[in-house]
Parts: structure tokens; C-alpha cells; sequence
């Protein structure tokens, strides 16, 4: 035991006495050495060990990062650093992609580009399209950059997307083709087309949905109409046996023959209209109803997204689209007098058969004379029993859509009024269609939505779609308490006057010649036309006999204007001509009566319907029957006229030469003045009855025409008795005599008178113009 603790003392004094190095020093020898702890793997994978004296420290590989800069751990210190997904941005250039690997990355180019062969570092676009010419098939490649794109044509589509070749699109291969029920469809590369069955068309667009035929009117017509309506339903007939051939047969559809037969179709329509076969409600409900079916079979065909075709009586404008997809906005169609303003939407309805057409056609031929004016019954019952006439252009609005009863959105209409006026107590003005009925047809305002009116345009909205117009209606104005007396009082006093006139003339045998004769007459023939006119001008009861008040008014105030040209060329041959200075009576009477009368019976054979209104006993406005007296009255107005223009013409130059016998001239300037006012008093009280007459004369006019007609006669006894010395002279031998207070007065002015004057009134009564 002691041996053992005596072993372990000398052994430690012996340690204790040989020197130790410091940690990562080694002992070499005598020498402490650094050690190198690097050569022993301590740092861990992907990390660099780095040797100090007596120490060491590890760093990571480039690619990879350690959370502690310098460690001394030897596992899970390095990790591997993603390059492409660092804050920097990805180290690729432009067109390239980044790839991920232990401790680095790599960059390739992205899809449809490649490395430039002279910069590896850029890549470029790959041309697909050069490549391979045919990549898209029935397509056509476009290049874009990285990739390329097929746009197919119509009849074909991508396999995929926009990048994959085009293939061939069966649209047959449905269960609602696009032939429709009624054709069979054919597929072709790219295309197809169809063939309708026996009743049904295409119109020529065979690519398009095949439906029925709408040839009623062209197999129904009667045969009267059909005579009336000559080329126009043979238009109808023809193109309707074209389009309904069998299947295989059909008109594929030729270049502009739509164009060809909407020619066709206006001039066969200006012989109807020009040839005035319109003017039974029957025949115009056949004319408007057969344009309408022709435009819509003509419709389809034409080529153009815009026609117009026009001529003396019509006029065609129309829009068509042929597309795949259906038009969609609003379409307005533009002629002189009327605008149609409606939706494409409207236009193809409910179902699209590959076209659609809105058509406006313009009928200028078509007015109050040439075609019926008949309203419906609630259209009359709403406008008082007006007259009515034709205000605008008659136009048809047609639309591909075959629904137009109920339209979905509605059209407007806006026409310009061929006669402007403002809306009155006499006149308004109505929006309406031409609604058939079995009778034939009647103007109807149902439908309209809304009516916008002034006293230029109609703005005229309507939920179907027709031939349409605007009416003018007229209303009957009851002449006024003041008008009425003084239409009374004034003819009583001109029939006074004229009465007086007629006895002075008869019996006054100083003053008889061939002008008294003229006067005479004239006279007469005023106070009949005065007392008919003041008794019986609104007689209109018995249609009869106010026809035969009209016909009389009709011949004596042309008598009147007859006996005041014989006047006018009186006092011509009497200025002018120095013998044979009287005219003969029976040439009187055949142009004071004769002439009148001719004209009457004339008058009355060719419109015998002529004579009598609803209002007045007088003539009709209807097929310009007023003209019959009116026409007669220019002409003799003329005539006078230049009589008494050459007579003061010869007047003056008489006046001018060195020995004038004055009394003789100063006379027959007197008589050429009162002849010449007669003459614009008769004349000019005429120029206003013109205006009266008509359904909308004005009340202005209305007392114009009844003073001048008041006056006429106090004017004629004014001129030609008061202002007659010796009518005068005859008065005061008549009051004379009906005055016995007076005799004494009267019997001495009479007898100095007589004295004076026997000789020169004995010439007068043989001569009867010989004083001058």
C-alpha cells in the first residue's frame, strides 16, 4: 500500500515538471505547434473550412448561405441559395427562364425562342409561321412574339385555341340547321348551302334559312283589279313563281337583280299611279297591298347595305344586312318629305334567317285627287264630321321581320305637310294607315302611340307597321251672327239697287241704247244670282235641288261677267271705231246667255257630282270642278282688261289732237271709268269668293266677299242712275208727278228741260249712242 502511494507521488512530480501546449497547439518535440483542424472534416457539407492559429471556422460554398457568418458546428450550417427567386430579380435576361440547381442556376429560353447564335446570352423569337407555312391549315398564321396565332376564315374554327390549325365547321351537323326546317343543307370545306322545298326561298342567298312565300295577292287578285292592276302583279306573279321552283332549281341569285326587278317594280307603280286607276278604296288597298308583297320578296335580294331608286311618282330607299350575327342599333331612312327612324333590333324580330331589310317606299302621285279620302268610322266620330284630304306623301314601311302587328320597340314616322298651317278651331291634322276591310279600305288611326303635330311636320310613332299618311281635316265653321246679318242686310240693299237699276233701265226712254241694253241685263242677271244666293246658298238639305241652285248660281254670275265684256267691247267699238258703233242683240244674247249656258251644260256632263257641298249650294272643289267657274272669269277679266287699256289708250290720244270735242270725250271717259269699276268691284269681290268657297276659308274673307257683294249693287245704281244727268232728270220728273206738292216746282224745271233738250233725247232714242 505504501509502495503504491509512493509510485503515484513520483509520477506526478514528474508531470508537474514537463511542460503542455495550449489548445490547437500540438507538441512537436519541444514545440507546440498550431494545429490544423481543417483537415479533419468538421464544417459540414457545402461549407469551406477555414485554419487560424489555434483555431479554426467555417464559411459556406458559393450557392448556399448559413444564418451565422462564421460557425464552428459541423452539421445543417449551409443551404442552397435559389437564385431565381431572390429580391434582386431573377438573374436571366429578357425572353428567358430561370432553373434552379444545388448551388447555382441555369437560364433557358422560354417557349417560341431560341438563343442568338452570335449573343447566347439573348434569346430571340422563334417565326413559327416561316417555319411551317401550312401549321394552320385552312388558317392564316400571324406571328406574334413567342408563339403564333391561326385566324380561321368563316367555316372553320381553332381545334383548340387560338395557336391550333383551323378545321372545317359541319353546320349541318345540328339538330336546327342552318337551312331551317323547310330546305335540306349541304356541307362543303369551308361552306355550305342550302335548297328550300317547293314553297319556300332563300331569296337567292343560299346560304341563309329558308321560309314560306307570301304570294296570296298574286293568286287571288280578281280579275277586274288584276286588269287594273296590269304589270304590277305580273311583277308579283313572276317573282313569286321564280322563287318557288323545287329544290335544285332555285335562283341562286344573280348580281344586282334585285336592283333590276326594284326598277322594274317603280315604273310598273307610276303607270298605275299616273294612269288614275287608285281612285276606288278596292284598287288602292290591291296597289299598296301587292308593293308591299313584291318589296318584301324583292327585299332579300339586293346586294348593297343601302339602295335608292326613285322616279316621277315613287321613290325606294332600303337598308339590308347579311351577316351571321344579327344587326343591332337603330337604322334611319331619309327622303325629302318623310323620315323613318326605327331599330334593327325591331327589324329582325324573333328568329334571323341570315339577312334582314327595312324598307321605306314613297308614293308622290298618290294625293286627295287621284286616291280615296275614306276614314273609319272612330276617326270621323273623333274629328266632328271634317273633311278630309291628304296631307303628306302616302308611304310604306316594311320590315323583314314577318311579326308587325305588335312591334316590340315602336317606329317613327315624321312628315313634312304639303300644305302648312297652324292648328285651328278649322284644321287639324291626324296620323293614320291604310287599314284593309272587306269593302276595300279606309285611313285609321289606330296604332298610332304617339302624334307630335305643328303646322309643318308630323311626328308620327307607331306600334305596327302599314302604309301610312297624314290627314288634313278640315272642320265646318259656322258662320258668325255679324257675318249672317250682314250677308242680310247688305244683299237686301244690292237687290234694292238693282231692282231700281232694272226699272230705270226698262222704262227710262231717254237713256235706251245698247248700253242700257248691256246694263240692263247685267243687272238682271245679279239680282237673280243675288236673290239665290242670300235664299238658298245653304240649302243643303235636299241634294237635288241644291245642285240645281248651284247650276243656276253657276250661270247667271257667268251671265253677269258675260254682259260686263260686252260692255268692255261696247265702249272699245265706240272709241275705236267711228260707224257701225252698235252691237247686234242676237250677238248680245248668244255671248251674255249663250256662252254661260254652253258652259254649264258642259259643266254638268262632265262632273255632274260637281254642283252642291256639304256645306255650300255652290260648286265642288273636287276634281277642280271650281274651275269651271273660275277659269271663264280670268278670261273675261283679261279681255276687258286689254279693251280698257287700248280704250283710255285711243281716249288720251283723242284728247291730244288740236280740236278734241270735249263733251263727247269727257263722256266716254266717264262711262270707261264706271266700267272699269264695275269691273273691279264684280272682279274683285270673285278673287275673294275663290278663297271662301274653299273648306278652309277664313272669316276675313268671308266678310270681304259679302261687303263686295253688297255693294255691287248699290254701286252699279250709283254709276249708272245718280250719276246720270239724265236719269236724274227722269227722277225728278217721276217725283214730280207722285208728289203733287211739287207739281208747280217740277212742271217748270220740266218744261225749261224739255225745252233744252227734245231735240238731242228724240236723237238718243233713234240712235241710241249718237249724243256722243
Amino acid at each position: 500500500m505504501d509502495f503504491v502511494l509512493v509510485g503515484l507521488l513520483l509520477v506526478a512530480s514528474l508531470v508537474q515538471a514537463e511542460p503542455s501546449c495550449p489548445k490547437g497547439y500540438q507538441k512537436v518535440g519541444d514545440i507546440c505547434v498550431d494545429e490544423d483542424e481543417c483537415q479533419d472534416i468538421r464544417c459540414g457539407k457545402h461549407s469551406i473550412c477555414h485554419n487560424t492559429l489555434g483555431s479554426y471556422y467555417c464559411t459556406c460554398q458559393t450557392g448556399f448561405f448559413s444564418k451565422t457568418p462564421n460557425f464552428t458546428t459541423i452539421t445543417g450550417q449551409c443551404r442552397d441559395i435559389n437564385e431565381c427567386t431572390r429580391s434582386g430579380g431573377t438573374p436571366c435576361s429578357e425572353n428567358m427562364t430561370c432553373v434552379n440547381t444545388i448551388g447555382s442556376y441555369k437560364c433557358s429560353c422560354l417557349s417560341g425562342y431560341q438563343k442568338n447564335s452570335t449573343k447566347p446570352e439573348v434569346c430571340i423569337d422563334v417565326d413559327e409561321c416561316a417555319i411551317a407555312p401550312h401549321v394552320c391549315e385552312y388558317g392564316i398564321c400571324s406571328n406574334t412574339p413567342g408563339t403564333f396565332t391561326c385566324s380561321c376564315p368563316q367555316g372553320f374554327r381553332n381545334q383548340g385555341n387560338s395557336s391550333t390549325p383551323c378545321k372545317d365547321i359541319d353546320e349541318c351537323d345540328s339538330e336546327e340547321h342552318m337551312c331551317g326546317k323547310n330546305g335540306s343543307c349541304l356541307n362543303s370545306i369551308g361552306s355550305y348551302h342550302c335548297r328550300c322545298d317547293n314553297g319556300y326561298s332563300n331569296y337567292g342567298n343560299n346560304q341563309s334559312k329558308c321560309t314560306a312565300l307570301k304570294c296570296e295577292r298574286a293568286n287571288s287578285t280578281s280579275e277586274p283589279v288584276d286588269t287594273v292592276m296590269g304589270g304590277l302583279l305580273n311583277i308579283l306573279t313572276s317573282t313569286c313563281q321564280s322563287l318557288s321552283r323545287p329544290a335544285g332549281q332555285q335562283l341562286t341569285g344573280k348580281e344586282h337583280a334585285g336592283e333590276t326587278l326594284l326598277k322594274e317594280l317603280l315604273s310598273v307603280s307610276e303607270a298605275v299611279v299616273l294612269g288614275g286607276a287608285l281612285n276606288h278604296s278596292a284598287t288602292l288597298s290591291t296597289f299598296l297591298g301587292a308593293v308591299e308583297e313584291t318589296m318584301h320578296l324583292i327585299s332579300p335580294q339586293l346586294n348593297h347595305p343601302l339602295t335608292r331608286i326613285h322616279n316621277n311618282v315613287s321613290e325606294a330607299w332600303l337598308a339590308v344586312r347579311k351577316d351571321r350575327s344579327p344587326p343591332n342599333g337603330s337604322v334611319l331612312l331619309t327622303m325629302d318629305d318623310v323620315h323613318l327612324n326605327m331599330s334593327w333590333e325591331t327589324a329582325v324580330g324573333s328568329s334571323y334567317p341570315g339577312y334582314a331589310y327595312v324598307a321605306l317606299v314613297s308614293y308622290k302621285g298618290l294625293d286627295s285627287r287621284s286616291s280615296p279620302v275614306q276614314v273609319s268610322e272612330e276617326l270621323d266620330m273623333s274629328q266632328r264630321n271634317a273633311t278630309y284630304q291628304l296631307n303628306s306623301r302616302v308611304v310604306t314601311a316594311l320590315i323583314s321581320n314577318p311579326h308587325t302587328q305588335a312591334l316590340a320597340q315602336p317606329a317613327t314616322l315624321t312628315f313634312k305637310h304639303l300644305q302648312e298651317g297652324s292648328v285651328s278651331e278649322g284644321l287639324n291634322y291626324s296620323c293614320v294607315y291604310w287599314e284593309e276591310t272587306p269593302s276595300g279600305g279606309v285611313w285609321s288611326g289606330r296604332g298610332c302611340v304617339k302624334a307630335e303635330l305643328n303646322s309643318t311636320h308630323a311626328v308620327c310613332t307607331w306600334s305596327h307597321l302599314s302604309s301610312f299618311a297624314v290627314l288634313m281635316a278640315l272642320y265646318p265653321i259656322k258662320d258668325s251672327f255679324e257675318l249672317v246679318w250682314i250677308t242680310r242686310v247688305g244683299l237686301t240693299v244690292s237687290l234694292v239697287c238693282l231692282f231700281i237699276c232694272i226699272f230705270t233701265f226698262c222704262f227710262c226712254r231717254p237713256i235706251q241704247g245698247t248700253r242700257t241694253t248691256i246694263h240692263l241685263h247685267l243687272c238682271v242677271s245679279l239680282f237673280i244670282a243675288d236673290l239665290l244666293f242670300l235664299f238658298f246658298i245653304s240649302s243643303t238639305g235636299n241634294k237635288g235641288a241644291c245642285a240645281f241652285v248651284a247650276s243656276l248660281l253657276h250661270f247667271f254670275f257667268l251671265a253677269a261677267f258675260c254682259w260686263m265684256l260686252l260692255e268692255g267691247v261696247q265702249l272699245y267699238r265706240m272709241v275705236v271705231l267711228v260707224f257701225h258703233t252698235t252691237l247686234r242683240p242676237l250677238y248680245m244674247f248668244i255671248v251674255g246667255y249663250g256662252v254661260p249656258l254652253a258652259i254649264v251644260l258642259i259643266s254638268a256632263a262632265a262632273f255632274a257630282k260637281g254642283y252642291g257641298t256639304d256645306r255650300h249650294c255652290w260648286l265642288s272643289l273636287e276634281e277642280d270642278f271650281i274651275w269651271s267657274f273660275f277659269a271663264p272669269v280670268c278670261i273675261i277679266i283679261l279681255l276687258n282688261s286689254f279693251f280698257f287699256i287700248v280704250t283710255i289708250w285711243k281716249l288720251a290720244a283723242k284728247f291730244s289732237t288740236l280740236n278734241p270735242d270735249f263733251s263727247k270725250l269727257k263722256k266716254l271717259r266717264s262711262f270707261v271709268v264706271t266700267a272699269v269699276a264695275q269691273l273691279c268691284v264684280l272682279g274683285g269681290m270673285w278673287v275673294f269668293g275663290c278663297f271662301l268657297f274653299q273648306e278652309q276659308g277664313t272669316l276675313v274673307m268671308s266678310y270681304l266677299f259679302t261687303l263686295l257683294n253688297s255693294l255691287q249693287g248699290a254701286l252699279i245704281f250709283i254709276m249708272h242712275c245718280l250719276m246720270s244727268k239724265t236719269v236724274r232728270e227722269e227722277y225728278s220728273k217721276l217725283f214730280g208727278t207722285v208728289c203733287p206738292s211739287q207739281k208747280k216746282r217740277y212742271s217748270d224745271f220740266s218744261t225749261n228741260q224739255s225745252s233744252n233738250s227734245q231735240q238731242p233725247l228724240k236723237s238718243l232714242q233713234s240712235t241710241g249712242e249718237s249724243e256722243i
